[in-house]
């Protein structure tokens, strides 16, 4: 990921804080925070995606239950591009995660996803003919995926 990243902090009533882009607030700095913060600066500062197209917190539901997309990003027409799934640097990237972004994917049917902690990248196209998921070594850019 790229190295310039300089997150917008800030202490409030003794809790740490970081401005996120997209939903113009400071948040609570944790380290999933953090993961995504510095995903989202990568997503346009390096692979193009237009901001205003980006949306974290996604709320939808699973299985008849509420659930949460850490970040969706959309096409030029408003449908869904991406998914992605942040994870704290020490949380381990399992079959547990593709799982639980794959049943995201059951609601927003889009046809990529990414799965991040940091410091491993996971980042997938579904192949619809053979209805399976394909990894990808890179992203591409934001163009690329919706050429």
């Amino acid at each position: 990921m790229e190295d310039h990243f300089k997150p917008h902090l800030r202490i409030r009533h003794g809790k740490r804080e970081i401005f996120d882009p997209v939903r113009r607030k400071f948040v609570a700095l944790t380290p999933e925070e953090l993961v995504r913060q510095q995903l989202l600066f990568f997503l346009v500062a390096v692979k193009n995606f237009p901001l205003a197209l980006l949306q974290t917190e996604t709320a939808l539901t699973c299985n008849g239950r509420s659930c949460r997309a850490d970040l969706v990003a959309y096409d030029r027409h408003a449908r869904p591009l991406l998914i992605v799934e942040c994870k704290a640097p020490e949380v381990k990237i399992t079959q547990e995660v593709f799982e639980q972004i794959a049943r995201y994917n059951l609601v927003l049917k889009v046809p990529y996803l990414l799965v991040t902690n940091g410091l491993q990248h996971f980042f997938c196209r579904l192949d619809a003919e053979q209805n399976r998921y394909r990894f990808e070594e890179e992203m591409p850019d934001y163009r690329d995926l919706t050429a």
